[in-house]
């Protein structure tokens, strides 16, 4: 008798707001500044078996603040700064579609990845075999709380602080 492999639970975190600050589109090194615990954060929920995914919006590519290859070399930087500090992040799903886009490219009336939509949570849970049932989402906006609504998960509302005391107080302990 085959058994499936076993599904992994993960903790959806929103970037902006929850693992760095929200300077308003971000996207230079010199805005990468990590909310306080949360490079303990991510070490904690990776050892504790958690995948961790960044979901985020951004709609600076849109409004044509940056590149899209811009917002891909700053993802990329902060995922090293927290694997520099222990974090381990599983993947990046980012969305820079917008419906007041003011390149064409990415226009669009209501993109399925663009949170409240679920889309970059199902995409993620499909492409790493992750188990919605034990998983949950945080996020500093109630959109994201949406959009882990609609992919079956919880999600918790951050707002500000410690991420790692959040985390911990979250788990119980």
């Amino acid at each position: 008798m085959n058994t499936p492999p076993a599904s992994h639970p993960a903790v959806f975190l929103d970037r902006d707001g929850v693992l760095i600050t929200d300077s308003g589109y971000p996207h230079l090194e010199e805005h990468l500044v990590l909310i306080p615990g949360a490079a303990d954060a991510v070490r904690r929920l990776n050892s504790l078996g958690y995948l961790v995914v960044i979901v985020t919006n951004q709609s600076g590519v849109a409004r044509g603040l940056f590149s899209e290859e811009r917002m891909h070399a700053f993802n990329d930087l902060l995922v090293r700064r927290l694997a520099a500090q222990g974090g381990r992040i599983t993947a990046v799903y980012a969305c820079p579609y917008h419906h007041e886009a003011e390149d064409p490219r990415w226009l669009h009336p209501d993109h399925p990845d663009r949170k409240p939509n679920p889309g970059m949570i199902l995409r993620a849970i499909a492409d790493h075999d992750i188990d919605a049932a034990r998983s949950f989402l945080i996020g500093d906006r109630q959109s994201d709380l949406e959009a882990a609504r609609r992919a079956g998960m919880p999600g918790f509302l951050f707002e500000g602080g410690d991420l790692d005391r959040f985390v911990r107080d979250l788990l119980g302990g």
